[in-house]
């Protein structure tokens, strides 16, 4: 039996939650094409759960599933979303947190990244932010087939997931 998961923000962990050695923080917006990176992976885990890995949607407001994630006492949290990294679209690259405030980071989110991943840190081990590069970033756009492929090899890292799953660091 699986213990893989996807809940959303909205979703209230009960006493009963079970708790996650990995967890996957999703962020994005599914109507702004490539943003929906993120969600995108959580939904894969859905349906097609991975053992060992939870999905957390945090949609494009990641500080409001802050306290969902912190239900799982997960030891590891990937936090994927697209990422303005100048690279070719569909490039996938792990962000050093300490250097998110530092970076031009593309956010469509209320509260920039670092915030959400410093209140992580508070109690989770191992944080890792995944960045996706996007092509578009528009409203009503579909997402482009280098960001659903590159979501696909995030996906498909999982189930062997150690230090930065085989990703480069910027």
């Amino acid at each position: 039996m699986s213990d893989s998961v996807m809940t959303s923000a909205a979703t209230t962990p009960t006493d009963t939650t079970p708790k996650a050695r990995n967890l996957i923080l999703a962020v994005g917006n599914t109507m702004m094409g490539d943003d929906g990176a993120g969600p995108l992976l959580a939904e894969m885990l859905e349906q097609n759960p991975i053992d060992g890995w939870v999905a957390v949607d945090g949609g494009s407001a990641p500080e409001n599933a802050v306290h969902t994630v912190r239900q799982y006492q997960p030891e590891r949290v990937l936090v994927v979303d697209a990422a303005e990294i100048a690279l070719e679209a569909g490039s996938i690259r792990v962000i050093d947190p300490d250097s998110i405030a530092e970076m031009f980071i593309m956010s469509t989110h209320s509260l920039p990244l670092n915030f959400v991943i410093d209140e992580l840190k508070t109690f989770v081990p191992d944080v890792i932010f995944v960045g996706i590069q996007p092509a578009i970033v528009a409203f009503s756009f579909p997402m482009t087939e280098m960001v659903t492929d590159a979501v696909k090899k995030v996906y498909d890292a999982l189930p062997e997931w150690e230090g930065n799953g085989g990703f480069e660091v910027v």
